[in-house]
């Protein structure tokens, strides 16, 4: 029996073994045995390559201004486990996920005896979420972050009053598909019969596999930039301002305080979103609602300044789309600013393409590592960059260190990649 918090993580953690199994035969089983607690779930599911966590802020942030609880599944986590389940950004307590476990354990023992064998970390992390939502704390809405594409992901249990996929790009290309067609037919598997789509997906060969989808099971489709759209955006320094104009409505400078082009259109899906609750579902969201929500919406770990004096900004840009967005915000943001990049990443992603775009902005880019199964070695990262004035260092807390210590007003420290150094990161900088 698991009694404390410690040991409900080391259960949890250690299912890591078993690594990724995708399909749904598992968390069917699971939801047979709770009693199915997914049913009585009022859920929004979310996929996407990038900026599934933003766009889950801005909504969030939106329905608590209008005054409903909100619960959240994300991942993965930046500070604490808890965060992958929140209620109205607030991580559920260390006693609640013992419970969960207790719940848990002996059902994924039992299901480890079936043909079906051992479920894996995240699917009992989903099976957690969905019967605390579904039977221990019903929430007005629960938005459901999937976890790896959509159609085989444990999350796909679900069938929610809408659906949104934030966009397509290059990311987990061994299980997805190495084309993005491919990778947008996996995204699209979170389509379910006769639920809206809301979606940012530009690519044309995205969006014909998810158009096509959509009207076969006969789900309305909002799409960005066709059915919604972004006008007058610009850059302002603390955010971004920008006017939206839906079917529904239109809305004149609005502003968010999260930086960058993307972070301009997950705000406009989780707008649209909220438009669509609005006139489909009667939730009472008034316009005040829409820019007080979108003006507190914070997400950590995502071009957040750590520093002032010195710049510091961290970005967990830890695949190619995510790289360029952080380019572009840096370039439109800071443009006169000698840019000081720290740089650690995943063996397992496309490096030979994200690092050259930070070279280019780089007046001298550092490369190091971290403790991490899958983290690559500073040396790998530095093999594939020509850049004249990079370097390398296994002490990243001691670059940090000489960093802080910087006085000068020209320079922007930028520390990026893997979304797991970033937490390493962020929590160093904190104490």
């Amino acid at each position: 029996m698991v009694r404390t918090y410690e040991e409900a993580l080391e259960w949890i953690h250690g299912r890591l073994r078993l690594g990724i199994k995708p399909g749904l035969k598992r968390m069917e089983w699971f939801m047979e045995k709770l009693g199915h607690p997914e049913r009585r779930i009022r859920a929004i599911h979310i996929a996407g390559t990038n900026g599934k966590g933003s766009t889950v802020s801005y909504l969030r942030h939106i329905l608590q201004a209008a005054g409903y609880s909100v619960g959240t599944f994300t991942s993965p986590y930046v500070e604490q486990f808890n965060e992958r389940i929140s209620v109205n950004g607030k991580p559920i307590g260390d006693k609640e996920i013992v419970k969960l476990v207790q719940v848990i354990k002996p059902l994924a023992e039992e299901l480890e005896q079936t043909e079906l064998g051992a479920p894996t970390e995240f699917e009992v992390i989903t099976a957690m979420m969905l019967y605390y939502f579904g039977k221990k704390n019903i929430q007005d809405v629960v938005l459901i972050e999937a976890g790896l594409g959509g159609r085989l992901d444990s999350t796909n249990i679900i069938y929610p009053i809408l659906s949104i996929i934030t966009n397509i790009g290059y990311d987990h290309m061994n299980i997805l598909g190495e084309t993005l067609d491919k990778i947008a037919f996996e995204k699209a598997g979170i389509i379910k019969s006769g639920v809206p789509l809301i979606t940012g997906a530009e690519q044309p060969e995205a969006w014909t596999v998810i158009s096509e989808k959509a009207a076969s099971l006969k789900a309305k489709t909002y799409r960005l930039g066709e059915d919604f759209f972004i006008v007058r955006h610009v850059p302002i320094t603390d955010g971004e301002r920008f006017s939206l104009e839906t079917p529904f409505s239109q809305y004149p400078d609005l502003k968010i305080t999260m930086f960058g082009a993307h972070q301009v259109q997950n705000a406009a899906l989780a707008v649209m979103a909220a438009e669509y609750l609005r006139m489909c579902y009667s939730l009472l969201i008034e316009k005040e609602h829409i820019y007080e929500g979108l003006e507190k919406a914070k997400w950590i770990g995502r071009f957040e300044r750590i520093s002032n004096k010195p710049l510091i900004i961290i970005d967990g840009a830890h695949n190619e789309e995510g790289i360029h967005s952080l380019v572009d915000t840096v370039r439109s943001h800071y443009p006169d600013k000698d840019i000081h990049v720290l740089f650690a990443a995943l063996a397992d992603k496309p490096l030979d393409k994200m690092i050259p775009p930070l070279a280019e902005i780089a007046e001298t880019i550092t490369f190091t590592s971290f403790d991490f199964p899958r983290a690559a070695s500073a040396e790998q990262l530095a093999e594939l960059c020509d850049h004249p004035n990079k370097a390398t260092t296994d002490d990243w807390k001691g670059w940090m260190k000489e960093t802080k210590k910087q006085k000068r007003s020209d320079a922007l420290f930028l520390i990026t990649g893997s979304l797991y150094f970033i937490a390493e990161v962020r929590k160093f900088l904190k104490k």
